[in-house]
């Protein structure tokens, strides 16, 4: 075990005194590598980076709630006919409310944009969102302070709103919201409480720019009634989330009026859809960017195969030295596998210095995270490749003839 590890100093020894030796030739040599490591890096860390904001994106939906929408999540259905479907109202939504046995809670919301100003300050493109008393329970969403809307004013349509974080922060950085006035639109509200800080979806809209009323008044002073809406149906548990689908489909099905025999004309939309979405997209992009990654790594492959070779023949002599003085074939392979792995290991170092600040870079537009695992896979498939690019050429090299070698000019 010792001499191997001797075996592996001395290659590692001799390996940089010949990059050092033809620095030109070996920066060239890695160049190939350089490429494929900072793709292999890239695709890495936006797939990680995807991930983490997905992951944190989907516990705001929640696996024990049911969307009750017009249009279903993850398509496989003919658009233009959903597009023929009647929308979503009210009218479901309370006889959710009143019949569903299974349910926790059920909150209606629709929404809309708007600017929302208080005094001389302005936020441009709000969503103003109408829902009922019991969105934060559908929701998961918490309330940092003040209240929600009680439903005694939801029911009657008092003008109070409650306020995402970022709102709050524009509108009111140095005071106090609760209790101010302000005006969604052209309609005066007064904040009753301020939602925590929730974040965004992927990564793109925040869920922190938005206010929220009560629903009835939002028809009357936002949209028209007919406007469609989607109804949220929080499970009584997890394990109960399928048999309250099931109950749902049934209450839906009955309010709307349908024969037994026709199909559904609504959705019933849940995480794990989403979830199973997610996860198809992300193979294909994995499968996309492996290719090419592959395609960089293997043309980095060949040229560190064949600057091996043309290091083997220059070293020909040296070769025949060592093993005319009892080097067995196991250390030339082992030194010059041992030269090849550096020499792709320092395209791999040089790929992750430069993927590095182009990942802080696209994170300015896609999430995306560079964890060590990521840094050790990079370095792993390095090593891994100029191990088997230098194969053959210190295979070459072990099964020269010492005579032969020696005599070569």
């Amino acid at each position: 075990m010792r001499s191997f590890f001797n075996e592996v100093k001395e290659g590692l020894l001799i390996s940089f005194q010949a990059i050092r030796a033809n620095k030109m030739r070996s920066a060239l040599t890695t160049l190939g590598i350089v490429i494929g490591i900072v793709s292999v890096t890239l695709m890495g860390t936006a797939i990680e980076g995807l991930d983490r904001a997905f992951t944190k994106s989907i516990a705001a939906i929640g696996a024990d709630v049911l969307y009750v929408q017009k249009w279903p999540w993850g398509g496989g259905q003919e658009w233009w006919l959903i597009r023929n479907r009647k929308d979503i109202r009210i009218k479901h939504a309370k006889d959710l409310e009143k019949q569903a046995t299974l349910a926790k809670a059920v909150a209606p919301a629709t929404g809309t944009r708007r600017k929302v100003k208080y005094e001389r300050k302005v936020v441009e493109d709000v969503v103003v969102v109408g829902t009922t008393e019991g969105f934060t329970e559908t929701s998961g969403a918490n309330i940092a302070f003040g209240r929600f809307f009680t439903s005694m004013e939801s029911d009657g349509g008092r003008p109070v709103t409650v306020i995402g974080s970022e709102v709050a922060t524009n509108l009111f950085p140095n005071e106090n919201p609760i209790g101010k006035s302000i005006k969604v639109g052209n309609y005066g509200y007064r904040v009753v409480g301020v939602f925590d800080r929730q974040g965004s979806i992927l990564g793109m809209e925040s869920l922190d720019n938005r206010v929220y009323v009560p629903i009835s008044r939002f028809f009357k002073e936002f949209a028209h009634a007919r406007q469609g809406i989607q109804v949220m149906v929080k499970a009584a548990s997890l394990e109960d989330v399928e048999n309250a689908k099931e109950e749902v489909r049934g209450i839906m099905r009955k309010s709307r009026g349908l024969k037994p025999k026709e199909a559904d004309d609504f959705a019933i939309n849940q995480q794990e859809i989403l979830v199973q979405t997610f996860n198809s997209i992300g193979v294909v992009i994995a499968g996309v960017g492996l290719f090419i990654t592959g395609l960089a790594l293997f043309v980095g492959g060949i040229g560190i195969m064949n600057i091996m070779f043309v290091s083997v023949t220059e070293r020909t002599r040296e070769i025949g030295i060592r093993k005319a003085i009892g080097a067995p074939r196991r250390t030339i392979l082992l030194q010059f596998l041992v030269e090849s792995a550096a020499l792709c290991l320092l395209g791999g170092v040089i790929g992750l210095a430069i993927a590095f600040p182009l990942s802080l870079i696209i994170d300015q537009v896609l999430p995306t995270a560079m964890p060590l695992s990521v840094v050790g896979i990079a370095l792993l498939v390095s090593v891994f490749v100029g191990v088997v690019s230098g194969f053959l050429p210190a295979f070459r090299a072990s099964r020269l003839d010492p005579v032969d070698a020696l005599r070569y000019e």
